[in-house]
């Protein structure tokens, strides 16, 4: 009886943490003053929810234009005019603060009329953890000052534990997404593009990248997946200056370096994947130098290097699985050492050929005149489309299509990429089944080279599938599948290091594991099937 009594009460008071849970609402017809929060008397704007929420709440943005004005601006500090200031946190991956998209609409943020002179513009300004940010799209975001400088349309300083998910960044002079503080933050699914600064830097837009990661000491963790970085003036992804060693997984980057009609503007990167400012003060620099990963990731035609280690000081990064194509270098691994100075004696910096990258299963399709590598040095290169000995070789012909329009198609339903057929590899190409076994999920004997796995091989006894029922997800404790023939699991953390490995039923207990992101493998007789969990 007492134990009943325990679990009905234990109900109970599970049922009351659930209710204590509130839904918000914001409205471009919204009314701060006149308005309480629901759905039928929504607020105007998102400071108005905020002041209100705890752990565990959201606030829903309703559909339609949000045409924000300087008065709006919540708070004007130093050179930075924040218009939305996020400082409150959730307390836990199952207790959010979200701020969504009521589902089924599109809430644009309009920034176009908010110039406040001599401030940079940040649209939301992230200080809170365990916050959840979807489906917002920012336009119009604007730049005054005319020295170089800029403007961004997310800044994460400090919050760690964030998810930025299916949000859009265009149309602007800002930087879509810019990290200077905060561990372990997800940006999924997002697109910043067609965005150029006209006014700073005698207008050539010359600090305007689409996503930039610059974490400080101890801001480990964060991962960009499922992104798209497009006509940003500067460049798609940069993590020059970062601290920590950032994962960019499954994202793409093409038309960097230009502004509508491809008029040359800033660098032109599609991946800048790391260096300090060919910092000549080595004591500056932290220490250990991180490594940053890039893989599954597609570079097209962007106006400087496809994949770009700029400058990096020593420690090498890991590039596995990346397709470029039609950049001015496919593969630019330009590296610094650290020696000394003949005219002070002082330690500095010298560029040299790449030091330490490991380049594995890549693939890269120059055009005309362009380059496949540049500055490979010492680099590992193995089992790359361009690794001496390989054999193969690559054309048009390896490819089901090179229409670039594909690329800029709209996300599938569930955030996703777009499903298109643009730089994968067609039935018989001599580039599939080429590469070297990661740990990563593949089709058939080893991995094709590039981005985009086939479901061609001549090996049908490993096909991959994603089928497969797991849940719950996120998990705590058990995980279950729907398999009820024999099978071995393996689950990855997000570097590719294998975890666990044992033969399984239709269960097993993951509590031995951090909290974090991993990938899970079940393997049957005939078949893989993949998926990626959060373990709580």
């Amino acid at each position: 009886m007492k134990k009943i009594s325990l679990i009905v009460f234990s109900f109970i008071l599970l049922s009351v943490i659930q209710l204590q849970a509130k839904n918000y609402f914001v409205s471009p017809t919204g009314n701060d003053t006149t308005g309480t929060g629901t759905i039928d008397l929504p607020y105007r704007t998102i400071m108005k929810a905020h002041q209100s929420v705890v752990a565990g709440d959201t606030v829903f943005l309703r559909g339609g234009t949000y045409k924000m004005n300087e008065s709006q601006i919540y708070l004007k500090s130093s050179i930075w005019a924040y218009m939305n200031y996020l400082d409150k946190s959730g307390t836990s991956a199952t207790k959010r603060i979200c701020y969504w998209a009521y589902p089924g609409e599109k809430p644009v943020i309009d920034m176009s009329v908010v110039k406040p002179a001599a401030y940079r513009n940040i649209v939301f300004y992230v200080k809170g953890s365990w916050l959840h940010i979807k489906g917002l799209e920012i336009i119009g975001t604007q730049v005054t000052i005319t020295t170089h400088t800029q403007s961004e349309c997310f800044r994460n300083e400090g919050g760690s534990n964030n998810i930025y998910e299916q949000c859009v960044m265009r149309d602007g002079m800002a930087i879509g997404f810019y990290l200077t503080k905060g561990a372990n933050n997800l940006v999924l699914n997002c697109d910043a593009y067609n965005n150029w600064d006209s006014v700073s830097d005698s207008g050539t837009g010359g600090n305007v990248d689409g996503f930039g990661f610059h974490g400080n000491k101890g801001s480990t963790g964060n991962v960009i997946r499922g992104c798209r970085a497009w006509l940003n003036s500067d460049d798609g992804y940069d993590c020059i200056s970062n601290s920590e060693g950032v994962i960019f997984d499954n994202c793409w980057a093409f038309y960097n370096g230009y502004s509508t009609g491809f008029v040359s503007r800033g660098d032109g990167n599609g991946f800048k994947m790391g260096g300090y400012g060919q910092a000549p003060v080595v004591s500056s620099l932290p220490s250990p130098i991180p490594s940053n990963t890039i893989r599954f990731c597609m570079a097209y035609r962007n106006k400087a290097n496809g994949f770009y280690a700029n400058h990096h000081v020593e420690t090498g990064n890991t590039w596995y699985n990346n397709t470029a194509y039609r950049n001015s270098t496919n593969f630019n691994m330009l590296s610094q050492k650290i020696t000394k100075s003949s005219i002070t004696g002082n330690d500095t910096t010298l560029d040299c050929p790449g030091i330490r990258h490991l380049l594995n299963n890549n693939l890269s399709f120059k055009y005309s005149s362009q380059r496949d590598t540049l500055n490979l040095g010492t680099s590992t290169n193995q089992f790359n489309s361009f690794t001496p000995g390989m054999g193969v070789t690559v054309d048009g012909n390896d490819f089901i299509s090179i229409v670039e329009s594909l690329i800029i198609a709209p996300r599938q339903a569930n955030g996703n990429l777009p499903d298109v057929d643009f730089l994968k590899l067609k039935q018989g190409s001599d580039l599939i089944d080429k590469g070297k076994n990661l740990g990563f999920a593949f089709y058939g004997s080893v991995p094709d080279l590039g981005a985009f796995e086939t479901n061609y091989t001549t090996d049908v006894t490993n096909p991959i599938s994603n089928t497969l029922c797991f849940y719950p997800n996120p998990v705590s404790d058990i995980l279950y599948f729907d398999t009820t023939t024999p099978a071995t699991c393996e689950i990855l953390d997000l570097n590719g290091k294998l975890r666990y490995s044992a033969p399984v039923t239709q269960q097993l207990n993951v509590s031995f594991l951090d909290k974090g992101m991993y990938m899970v493998r079940i393997i049957t007789e005939k078949s893989i099937y993949t998926n990626k969990i959060i373990k709580l």
